[in-house]
């Protein structure tokens, strides 16, 4: 399917309101996260307001008895603000992983409902940055973005509050200062973090990006001298990164040295205030002592806001991506209300089925029949881009049909699960997909708890038992990533036992000799023929030999059946198949000229029918 429409963009507002919304899940340990925050840093400034007092009063040489329960209260606070910051750390850290863990689910099971037609709507290492960094990301908004807010409103309000209680001047000198740390700061950060951090995620999709196409298209890079260019544009993007990184730390750096000096200017006013008031006698010395410090812890309350602020604005293009996947169009809507499958046998109907790719110009099929009962196999040839794997993917559900209907014994497929469809008719691609595991593991994907028994009976059946028995470790054997330390025919019959397995009722194989030899293509076409006698079966096909065996041949070209029968049929027909079987047959006989075997090469003859065109070859020509 062509790439999916963008998502229009959310407002900032939205965007922010959207973002924050992820953490809904988590809020409940959110807040005791937030809680024991607020009291670890209470215990700071206890701790801090309470030593200067104990410091200043002992200066005055009182009895033991004085200092008493400051001491006790030294200890208490020094104790309980490491044990609150531990159980806070873990209590957000066991939020953030929860939260990564639902998140990641969602896009998971979101990429799953757009695959595979939807899935070239992204690229796939920026996919691959989706589903793991930006997700990873969004833990900031539970460890550095909510909380620290959180935290500054209530333990710098009950500051304020016991500062106001000691010296209203001061209380009003130290709220002014938190107020301007907690809003102008911040709010500049943002502003010099907004386009930076805008456009980090980007970059580091693209990142992703050049590095999967690095590692899966090394070989062709190399092989045409590209891969020096494709390095210095990864390097180009690693500096990007970097550039930002560096310039996020300078902006961080900012933002603690204007709190900093806030800090340093509410110590200061604070002292100018309790100054005259000791003179006047309204405050104590040693309490003197307690409201020129307690500033100093207080601010701790804010020296995290604007770093806080930067996150925000990397978790907003992290979410952003995120959003993107979670919203992308379905190809294919699963129904409101899942019909029960029907009983076997089953029929599978196609009639006047019409599909088309999303911002394609014209319509991939157009008003194609089909009827497959129960034991019925069925050829489609034509050409490339005639039409074959689309109908192959309308028929598993992986596109949806404009027009026409498909219908399961009767029952209309768009009225089924996808799930369920898929487990009556399975499908085998000409680029079925190995998994870097063993040959036992990926033939369990078919049937999970299938024996090895079972396994080595189904590779005999698609003919790789001598195969096996050759490898040193059997069914243990590693096949590399794509199956690369296989040839391509053992990859698709490895990839059809893995079908056989699953044991479904109807069959769709599309192409699974594409990548082949002629020789191996026909090879691997007569074994399949072979093995799924019985089973109902879509053989999607550019190769003509063997297909004598098949019920009906179904010719396409631009999207419309042109021609359908049997074999022998067709070729009387002398039309488009005739010219297609004709043609593979002079390929054939100049293959082996090419190889010296043609004196062992018996030409075919034409069946006897006064439609048969004469069909010229290098060597002589064959005459109806």
């Amino acid at each position: 399917m062509m790439p999916t429409a963008p998502v229009p963009p959310m407002s900032a507002r939205a965007s922010v309101r959207r973002t924050l919304g992820i953490a809904r899940p988590a809020s409940g340990r959110m807040a005791v996260a937030t809680l024991l925050g607020a009291g670890a840093i209470a215990a700071d400034i206890g701790l801090l307001g309470t030593a200067a007092w104990l410091i200043s009063k002992a200066a005055q040489h009182p009895n033991e008895a004085t200092l008493a329960v400051a001491i006790v209260a030294v200890q208490f606070f020094g104790l309980s603000r490491g044990f609150l910051r531990y159980k806070e750390r873990l209590v957000g850290h066991d939020a953030a992983f929860r939260l990564l863990a639902d998140v990641r689910v969602k896009v998971y099971q979101r990429l799953e409902r757009l695959a595979p037609s939807g899935l070239p709507a992204f690229r796939r290492g920026d996919l691959l940055a989706r589903m793991v960094q930006d997700v990873d990301s969004l833990q900031d908004l539970v460890l550095r973005v909510v909380p620290p807010f959180g935290i500054a409103v209530v333990v710098g309000v009950s500051t304020v509050v016991l500062m106001w209680w000691m010296l209203p001047a001061a209380a009003v000198i130290l709220a002014g200062c938190l107020l301007l740390a907690a809003t102008v700061v911040p709010w500049l950060t943002a502003a010099l973090a907004r386009r930076r951090e805008s456009q980090f995620a980007l970059l580091r999709g693209d990142l992703g990006a050049a590095m999967v196409d690095l590692t899966e298209g090394a070989a062709e890079l190399i092989a045409f001298g590209a891969a020096e260019a494709h390095l210095r544009t990864i390097r180009t993007q690693d500096a990007g990164l970097t550039s930002i990184a560096s310039a996020s730390a300078g902006t961080a750096g900012v933002g603690l040295a204007l709190t900093t000096l806030l800090a340093g200017l509410a110590c200061w006013g604070c002292l100018m205030a309790g100054i005259p008031a000791v003179i006047s006698g309204r405050l104590g010395g040693t309490e003197l002592a307690v409201i020129t410090l307690i500033p100093l812890a207080a601010f701790e309350l804010v020296v995290g806001l604007p770093v806080a602020t930067q996150a925000l604005q990397r978790v907003r293009q992290g979410a952003a991506r995120v959003f993107e996947v979670l919203d992308a169009p379905v190809p294919v809507p699963e129904p409101d209300l899942d019909e029960p499958l029907p009983d076997p046998p089953y029929d599978l109907e196609v009639r006047s089925a019409w599909a088309s790719y999303r911002a394609a110009p014209f319509p991939a099929l157009c008003d194609v029949d089909l009827s497959l009962s129960p034991g019925r196999r069925v050829a489609v040839v034509g050409p490339s881009g005639a039409g074959k794997s689309t109908l192959a993917a309308i028929l598993v559900g992986f596109l949806p049909c404009d027009a026409g209907s498909i219908t399961l014994s009767g029952v209309p497929t768009e009225r089924l699960s996808g799930d369920d469809l898929r487990t009556v008719v399975g499908l085998v691609g000409q680029d079925a997909y190995l998994f870097d595991a063993t040959v036992g593991e990926n033939l369990r994907v078919g049937l999970r708890d299938a024996t090895d028994e079972q396994l080595y009976s189904v590779l005999d059946r698609v003919g790789l038992a001598a195969w096996l028995d050759d490898l040193p470790r059997g069914l243990a054997t590693e096949v590399g990533a794509h199956g690369g330390r296989l040839s391509g025919g053992q990859r698709q019959r490895l990839a059809v036992a893995r079908a056989l397995l699953a044991d479904f009722p109807v069959l769709v194989l599309d192409e699974p000799a594409e990548h082949l030899d002629s020789a191996a293509a026909d090879a691997l076409t007569s074994d399949l023929l072979s093995i799924t006698a019985g089973r109902s079966l879509v053989l999607v096909t550019h190769r003509l030999a063997g297909l004598e065996a098949v019920d009906e041949i179904l010719v396409m070209d631009s999207g419309r059946v042109i021609e359908r029968g049997t074999h022998d049929e067709l070729l009387g027909q002398a039309g488009r198949y005739s010219d297609l079987w004709w043609e593979e047959m002079r390929s054939e006989r100049h293959a082996r000229l090419r190889e010296g075997s043609a004196e062992h090469y018996q030409s075919p003859q034409p069946p006897p029918t006064t439609a048969l065109r004469a069909v010229t070859l290098n060597e002589g020509s064959y005459a109806s």
